[in-house]
């Protein structure tokens, strides 16, 4: 497993999370849940290694079937348009009624099955498909992102709305957004 290449994905995810809307949806479940965060972390890293290893599947397959150039300008655009897309502050989408329960295990299964659809088309996973695409080591991928995820939604989890108080998400965006952008331009400027 290249290292560099979890760093990247472990430091891209996690400042990507910061105010995402599955990062929305952890802080909910952890209020509606108080007494289950192991349950919600479980079935956070569950959904996440599921969701991503099929995003950076996706992103090895598309890069298979494209020549080198196109795919190099797929990825410089794609990382460019995701830096700019952290721009865009995240709001919960839908009603976010879940049924009530004391079982751990519900909650567990509860918190894999939405969190898995939030990820659906989010921009940690769209991300998770570039970094795939780009890089030929899955393992550190998927590793890195899924890493990523989990520091940013365990803390929420745990620590719930302080957790997101006390972070400047704004700047977090920027600076996250400012990474994509330059691993963009440098994707386009640089041939494989």
């Amino acid at each position: 497993m290249d290292f560099n290449y979890f760093l990247l994905a472990t430091s891209i995810v996690a400042l990507a999370e910061i105010g995402d809307k599955t990062q929305l949806l952890s802080l909910m479940l952890s209020a509606k849940y108080k007494d289950h965060h192991w349950a919600i972390i479980g079935g956070i890293f569950i959904a996440t290694i599921l969701n991503h290893a099929l995003a950076a599947l996706l992103g090895s397959a598309i890069s298979a079937w494209l020549s080198p150039d196109v795919m190099r300008w797929i990825l410089g655009a794609g990382f460019i348009a995701l830096g700019l897309w952290l721009l865009i502050p995240d709001k919960l989408d839908g009603d976010e009624n879940t049924p009530t329960t004391h079982n751990s295990w519900k909650v567990f299964t509860i918190t894999t099955s939405l969190f898995f659809m939030a990820e659906m088309g989010d921009k940690t996973q769209v991300a998770t498909v570039a970094l795939g695409a780009r890089y030929d080591d899955l393992l550190a991928v998927v590793t890195g992102t899924t890493v990523g995820m989990m520091l940013a939604n365990a803390p929420a989890v745990w620590l719930g709305k302080k957790f997101t108080r006390a972070l400047p998400i704004k700047w977090v965006h920027s600076i996250a957004a400012i990474i994509f952008i330059a691993i963009g331009v440098g994707t386009l400027l640089i041939q494989y």
